[in-house]
């Protein structure tokens, strides 16, 4: 991922320099364990602590001769210890060390990202809760339906935060595994009970029952809840930036003083940071797609996987890092029109609560079908331009039913907001 989309902490997770010291703490727990059950001895682990290291240009330089990493790395560590040096990397297989290591940066990865979704999921509940009762008109299919509230609005993204964050505490369970099984996982040369220890060592767990690799099921797990983070931020952001447009115009990302909108047109403002976070969510989902792909492999290993994920993993926790952070940075300082809100509220005049009207009609007696037509007529004549409220008290079909007072209640948006509380209850629950 490019530095632009990419924060300082996510980039050194995922740097060259975090790998190689993530593959020398593996190695190094695989010495220790080693020599917790007498295969190596226990003096030369304490060489092996103090004086293994790594230089990254040395690993590049052995690695035109391997042509393999983890041996450029490997023989790096050794030469830098001496003679101990011989039992890095003894009965264990390039996996054993690439997969347990990934699942520590793989760890490191979720919980910041973990973090940055709690700090979204707080900002959303606060500005919930200041716009609990800021009514709007709800849409869908995009054209006036009912009245909601903004803070409504923002209640289901949290609720939807929620499902977000117990999504990637599920996925943190699942790729936090570790494996020291061999060539081929059945533990030929790598004893079951030294991969309980290594694991132990570095809050890993075991993997039941490996091949050469931990199996791809788990990284599809991890980008899975990635990608549906992703869409759900796409969602919120797709959301304010219709709410933006110029006839609607309810919400603003915020404009700085100096800021350019359009090197054409001096007077735009655009939701440029929205399109950012909705554009990068199709690069996340990209991403996961090429994850599931990797779950198949031949046998009990190729390498198909291996260059997909050198680019999708990384790119992936940096971009929804990016997002998370980005849209918390918007709807922080977003800027809400709440007269705006009211205007557009009352744009189609007392339209929204025909719902409301035609209940009232079949509670007053009449056939659900008969309610709907006689609403649905003067309805008709308000899209026209004519007032719902005043064609339905002038209509003497329905004012045989409804009072003018009942007519009025029925327009009332506090009774259609009623049952706010409830649902706030229940949405911050937690």
């Amino acid at each position: 991922m490019i530095a632009r989309y990419s924060s300082p902490e996510m980039q050194r997770v995922w740097s060259e320099e975090n790998k190689y010291q993530s593959w020398l703490e593996v190695e190094i727990a695989i010495c220790e364990a080693m020599a917790e059950i007498g295969r190596i001895p226990k003096a030369d682990v304490e060489a092996i602590r103090q004086r293994a290291r790594f230089d990254i240009d040395r690993i590049l330089e052995l690695e035109k001769t391997t042509r393999h990493d983890v041996m450029a790395f490997v023989r790096n560590a050794a030469e830098n210890v001496g003679d101990e040096g011989r039992w890095i990397h003894f009965g264990v297989t390039s996996y054993d060390v690439v997969d347990t290591a990934l699942a520590l940066r793989l760890r490191q990865a979720i919980e910041l990202i973990i973090s940055e979704a709690k700090t979204l999921s707080d900002t959303i509940r606060r500005r919930a809760m200041e716009h609990k009762r800021t009514a709007m008109i709800g849409r869908t299919h995009g054209v006036h339906a009912e009245p909601i509230t903004f803070g409504f609005k923002l209640a289901g993204w949290h609720a939807e935060m929620k499902r977000n964050l117990e999504r990637l505490e599920r996925a943190k369970v699942a790729i936090s595994v570790g494996k020291v099984s061999g060539a081929v996982g059945i533990h030929g040369n790598a004893d079951p009970q030294v991969e309980e220890l290594v694991c132990q060592k570095l809050g890993l767990q075991p993997d039941p029952v490996s091949t050469q690799i931990v199996n791809r099921d788990r990284h599809a797990e991890f980008m899975s809840a990635l990608a549906i983070l992703a869409g759900s931020l796409e969602r919120y952001a797709t959301e304010l930036r219709n709410l933006q447009r110029t006839e609607i115009l309810e919400t603003q990302e915020a404009f700085a003083k100096g800021q350019t909108g359009s090197s054409a047109m001096p007077h735009k403002r655009n939701p440029w940071n929205c399109e950012t976070v909705a554009g990068l969510a199709r690069v996340v989902r990209g991403y996961s797609l090429a994850m599931f792909e990797s779950i198949s492999t031949w046998h009990e290993r190729d390498l198909t996987n291996s260059s997909v994920e050198r680019i999708v993993i990384p790119d992936a926790c940096l971009a929804v890092d990016f997002m998370l952070r980005k849209f918390n940075d918007i709807l922080a300082n977003l800027n809400i029109n709440v007269e705006r809100m009211a205007q557009n509220l009352a744009l189609m005049g007392q339209l929204s609560f025909s719902e409301h009207v035609m209940l009232a009609l079949v509670s007053a007696g009449l056939p659900r079908e008969r309610a709907y037509e006689l609403v649905q007529r003067n309805a008709a004549k308000a899209w026209e331009g004519g007032s719902f409220l005043d064609s339905l008290i002038a209509d003497p079909d329905v004012r045989e039913v409804l009072s003018e007072e009942a007519l009025r209640t029925c327009c009332d948006i506090d009774h259609h907001l009623r049952n706010l509380d409830a649902i706030f209850d229940r949405a911050f629950a937690d």
